[in-house]
């Protein structure tokens, strides 16, 4: 029995472990370290007085398999993307 995807555009996406993107063409300035960093301050997060710290937006390109992360790497270039300053 042949599994035949229902949306094969789905399974299209460029996805890397943190510790691999840094082997990638174009993302040698990611490195694990970094990547962490940014992974730990992707989403809203509460203060030590209660305050919500807002998350850098990076959450919707990190999936999460268990303890595996992989990065979406076209959501984490369109997030760069994102980040240039207006003046630049």
């Amino acid at each position: 029995m042949n599994y035949e995807p229902t949306n094969p555009t789905k399974f299209d996406r460029r996805l890397a472990s943190v510790k691999d993107v840094q082997k990638l063409t174009g993302y040698q300035w990611a490195t694990e370290r970094y990547l962490r960093h940014l992974i730990f301050n992707a989403e809203d997060r509460y203060g030590s007085r209660g305050t919500i710290v807002p998350g850098n937006g990076l959450a919707p390109a990190i999936i999460r398999i268990g303890r595996k992360v992989l990065i979406d790497l076209d959501a984490f270039d369109a997030w760069i993307d994102g980040q240039r300053s207006e003046g630049v």
